[in-house]
């Protein structure tokens, strides 16, 4: 089993105030990820300025993209996004005009479905079948400040998209005390939004998260 990477959410507001905490801890983390507020904030000049400023990292830019699939890809890989999302109610159409795109580039980039509200096994295996092979399982902001918890269902749906062979990344309030909930499950990516953006100490934070990561997978 593979050890899970880790990635941060930027959804601040500005990016001045995204570079400001990014500079704390960037060197720690394996994926900087343009979060859905940020890039409403701020487009792609986030994009542009994060991929400068962290070449060697992965990029991910998180625009939930649902339409248009061709003209966002060309925008967000033209930008410097090594990952893109798709929103998981987006036409199948969509994604895969994402994906051709990500696949004409030198290196390839990829497309990432976020899962959120209603989707179906039928509808990710239709996924798989395009090849698209990574997802976000997420627990909504909104549900977690509705006091929703991680639970029974959403360990079997992360179970069955991991045997189906899914790259799964974990999002949702998670703190480092969460990480051993999956300790049964090969996920992919680990993000931490708020819980490492807002520690005391943000750096010290995300080594704490690449810590624990190690002791739950890296014995496997």
């Amino acid at each position: 089993m593979s050890i899970p990477l880790l990635q941060v959410a930027l959804d601040n507001t500005s990016l001045e105030d995204a570079i400001a905490s990014i500079e704390q801890y960037g060197h720690l983390i394996d994926i900087v990820e343009v979060g859905t507020i940020l890039h409403v904030a701020e487009g792609l000049h986030a994009t542009k300025t994060l991929r400068a400023m962290y070449p060697d990292k992965i990029l991910l830019d998180d625009i939930k993209g649902a339409d248009a699939g061709k003209t966002l890809a060309e925008l967000c890989f033209g930008a410097g996004a090594d990952i893109m999302t798709a929103i998981c109610a987006a036409d199948i159409n969509t994604m895969i005009a994402m994906k051709k795109v990500g696949e004409k580039m030198t290196p390839v980039r990829d497309v990432q479905i976020e899962l959120y509200g209603d989707w179906t096994y039928e509808q990710a295996a239709s996924w798989l079948a395009a090849g698209i092979d990574q997802l976000v399982y997420h627990r909504s902001r909104d549900a977690e400040l509705a006091g929703k918890t991680w639970d029974t269902p959403d360990f079997e749906k992360i179970g069955k998209l991991c045997e189906m062979g899914f790259k799964v990344t974990i999002t949702g309030g998670l703190n480092k005390e969460d990480l051993h909930l999956f300790k049964d499950y090969p996920i992919h990516c680990v993000i931490g939004g708020r819980s490492i953006r807002n520690a005391a100490n943000p750096a010290a934070e995300a080594q704490a998260f690449q810590t624990e990561i190690r002791r739950i997978w890296g014995a496997k």
